[in-house]
């Protein structure tokens, strides 16, 4: 059998039904047919007879007192199958080797396991010092810069449940190991988009770090990791700014 040819999509209807999951995905309240149609520019006749066929196969719901549209539950599967056999680290790498390239600085990817953030890539810097992160090994969500980032996502009640059940040992004189402050420093991540850690897990190395966050999914981090005296004020400016354009072109690629 060949493979699937990569020229024009064919299918009219698969598309359109496509723009409607989109569109379920992307509305925080669920639309009315009404919505939707007004939404994609569909004509209402169209759209209905789309939706009728997507509710039957389970693709959405249709609530039938307030006649608003969910996504359906049949899609749970896929999505779960999705991110099992999703390579975060294979669709990252370029976007991380150019940031490497343009900082010329170790670049780091975790994801989220058990509380801990696990790197799963790391990408030295040609004039590199020898840092202790290892491919495998494991951070604190509350002293690293990708755990920070990951921590800024969760919402009050899950951060309660972090508090309640880890200790904010400190791993160098710079950890912050107050609830109250960490707290505040999460806040600021929230602003900013960027995490900092400033040698609080490692002496003598700052990074800064993001998400890696699309369609209410958190995919994993990843982080800039230079020693402290090779960042500057000026540098570190700029360094925000190639974090954050990289941040944007992975989700986008996503």
């Amino acid at each position: 059998m060949s493979e699937p040819s990569t020229g024009k999509p064919y299918g009219t209807v698969l598309i359109k039904a496509n723009e409607i999951l989109e569109f379920l995905l992307k509305t925080q309240d669920a639309p009315s047919l009404a919505q939707i149609s007004a939404g994609l520019g569909m004509a209402k006749p169209t759209a209905q007879k789309i939706l009728t066929t997507m509710n039957q196969l389970g693709m959405v719901r249709r609530d039938d007192q307030t006649k608003r549209y969910y996504i359906g539950t049949q899609m749970i599967a896929y999505a779960q199958k999705a991110l099992a056999s999703f390579d975060i680290a294979g669709a990252a790498r370029p976007f991380l080797q150019k940031l490497r390239d343009e900082t010329g600085e170790t670049i780091n990817l975790g994801v989220l396991r058990d509380s801990k953030i696990v790197l799963i890539e790391k990408l030295e810097s040609p004039t590199s010092i020898k840092l202790q992160s290892i491919i495998g090994g494991t951070m604190n969500l509350y002293s690293s810069a990708m755990g920070k980032a990951v921590l800024a996502t969760y919402t009050q009640s899950q951060l309660r449940q972090y508090f309640d059940t880890t200790k904010l040992t400190p791993l160098t004189p710079y950890t912050i190991t107050s609830q109250t402050k960490l707290q505040a420093d999460l806040k600021q991540i929230q602003q900013t988009g960027v995490s900092i850690d400033n040698e609080e897990n490692e002496s003598e190395v700052f990074c800064l770090g993001a998400t890696i966050h699309k369609n209410h999914q958190l995919y994993g981090a990843f982080s800039i990791s230079t020693p402290k005296y090779r960042l500057p004020k000026e540098r570190r400016t700029e360094f925000v700014r190639l974090l954050l354009n990289t941040q944007h072109a992975i989700e986008a690629a996503l």
